[in-house]
């Protein structure tokens, strides 16, 4: 098995997320203790997003559709869609994406 980086070597971005491992084709990271706050502005990425809420509250926003996601709660935003995340409760995810965010 080959990795770039080791869980216990993550990195954080400068977005806040820890980079926790990154192979050629999907990379892993985590969204922890992201608090309350007005939405960022609307973006999209040159990646597809999956992702699993740990714990708290948020809203999706996805190409103008609202979805609330809490604890358990899975979540897909496609390669090149506008979205932005609104924080309701102090959140936690682990997210995928592919090819991988850097």
């Amino acid at each position: 098995m080959s990795t770039t980086n080791h869980p216990t070597s993550s990195t954080t971005a400068p977005d806040g997320s820890q980079h926790l491992a990154a192979g050629q084709h999907v990379a892993l990271r985590l969204w922890e203790n992201e608090e309350p706050g007005a939405p960022k502005p609307l973006s999209s990425k040159p990646y597809e997003t999956v992702g699993y809420v740990l714990k708290g509250r948020a809203e999706l926003h996805l190409e103008g559709q609202v979805t609330t996601l809490e604890a358990g709660s899975s979540y897909l935003v496609p390669q090149g869609a506008s979205h932005t995340y609104k924080i309701l409760e102090t959140f936690s995810a682990l997210e995928a994406t592919s090819p991988p965010a850097r």
